[in-house]
């Protein structure tokens, strides 16, 4: 069979199988997609060579790692951020200096450009204040409190319902051929572990995310994991291929994050890393009138895309739905 045609067959398939992505706007992403389940095995054609056979990938190397915020769920604004404000408004309602302290003031006040100003450092004493300083299970049972009632504000339905639906069938996809799905958020690891299993149908322990220092310590009487106001880990940027590393102790053969800060960069970077094939999908978020459009200032997302031949995803033209909730 030809390239070409063996092309057309694994794109038709594809297309059943994954109906919520466009057939027709495959503009680099949907071709590997497809590729993925030839011949119903986990077969790659090496990139640049029609003439090599596929290769075939152990079981033990198919892994594929996403981010969360603006890759599998809408991200504006992200949830954690409504999170940490509310806990911030109970901090502030004890103790009126938070009202006038920063970064406090500006999380209360919704004042992103501060901490677009501030940087990594305001953001991590705010989430020092507000996610530590409290065992681990208060914060879980806070976690599941807040899910439990809070609502995306655009969209009026609560975060779980604000999940990409072409992401979530790309996901059930893969481990139908045999994958490891892991989420890998900038956000907070135990945040994101009370709504993953039922957002995602990924694990609690397949989640990679930032965190704090814990300390196992005696309460009232009882051994408890405490948790400090000190930073452990922070998964963005150059630190997220080091907390995969850590947490799976290989490079993924798949990786997807998004256009917003160049925070998924070094993460697709270290997934393309990798020896033999593999596949790096980046999510442009294009679409003002079903979700947003945004792009970030220097555009550092798509141009490493275009430079290193990542598969670029237009919201707008290659998502059939976005949403669950959509007419």
């Amino acid at each position: 069979m030809t390239m070409e045609k063996t092309f057309v067959s694994t794109l038709r398939y594809a297309n059943v199988v994954l109906p919520l992505i466009q057939a027709g706007s495959f503009s680099d992403g949907i071709c590997l997609i497809a590729q993925l389940d030839c011949e119903r095995h986990c077969y790659y054609r090496q990139t640049g060579c029609p003439r090599r056979p596929f290769v075939s990938i152990p079981p033990a190397d198919r892994i594929a790692t996403f981010d969360n915020d603006g890759t599998l769920w809408c991200e504006m604004p992200l949830g954690e951020m409504m999170f940490t404000r509310d806990r911030v408004k109970e901090m502030a309602a004890k103790d009126a200096k938070f009202k006038e302290t920063q970064p406090f003031k500006a999380a209360l006040e919704g004042d992103h450009a501060y901490f677009h100003k501030a940087g990594t450092k305001a953001l991590m004493e705010l989430v020092a204040a507000t996610h530590g300083d409290m065992s681990r299970d208060r914060f879980l049972e806070d976690a599941r409190a807040f899910f439990k009632t809070a609502k995306q504000p655009k969209f009026g339905v609560p975060y779980q319902k604000v999940t990409y639906l072409p992401m979530i069938e790309l996901q059930k996809y893969l481990r139908a051929n045999g994958f490891q799905t892991w989420i890998c958020p900038g956000g907070w690891m135990d945040f994101m572990r009370v709504v993953s299993r039922d957002s995602y149908g990924i694990p609690e322990p397949q989640i990679i995310g930032s965190s704090l220092k814990m300390k196992f310590v005696e309460k009232d009487g009882k051994k408890i994991l405490w948790i400090l106001p000190q930073l452990l880990a922070f998964c963005d940027q150059d630190d997220k291929p080091v907390e995969i590393a850590l947490h799976i102790g290989k490079r993924p053969l798949f990786s997807a994050g998004n256009v917003r800060s160049g925070g998924d960069i070094a993460h697709l970077t270290y997934c393309q890393g990798r020896k033999g094939p593999s596949f790096q999908l980046m999510i442009n978020h294009d679409d003002a009138k079903r979700e947003y459009a945004y792009t970030e200032p220097k555009g550092e997302s798509l141009k490493a895309s275009r430079d290193n031949g990542w598969h670029v995803v237009s919201m707008r033209d290659d998502w059939v739905r976005i949403f669950a909730f959509e007419k």
